[in-house]
């Protein structure tokens, strides 16, 4: 899913250089302005992010915390801890599973149905 989108938004950026001509700017950035310059991380916080969370009915959150979701989503689906570690780019285990992984009410069930088959 994600070489997909990659590959989409490169197929954009290659239409935009070509729409620029001579005015793009070609730094080999994955996301960049229409004439290839670096994105504003304010402009795309305040432009595009909180109206797409406005738009989905989802709460205000900072961008950042998209990384403790991702930690979260990831250690709900049983991911080794060391991947999400090396995913997130942390250089110490204990930072990712002390503040960017969260328990879910899930993940608690079935910590408990595994200790119920221990004994069953």
């Amino acid at each position: 899913m994600a070489l997909k989108a990659l590959r989409s938004q490169r197929e954009r950026q290659l239409q935009e250089k070509h729409k620029t001509g001579a005015r793009y700017h070609d730094r080999d950035l994955v996301f960049a302005t229409t004439i290839g310059t670096p994105l504003d991380a304010q402009n795309v916080v305040n432009r595009h992010f909180k109206p797409l969370l406005k738009d989905a009915g989802l709460p205000d959150i900072r961008f950042h915390d998209l990384r403790h979701t991702c930690a979260t989503l990831l250690a709900m689906q049983n991911v080794n801890p060391k991947i999400v570690q090396d995913t997130l780019g942390h250089a110490s285990l204990s930072m990712t599973l002390g503040i960017y992984s969260h328990v879910q009410a899930a993940m608690k069930d079935e910590a408990a149905a595994a200790m119920d088959s221990t004994f069953s």
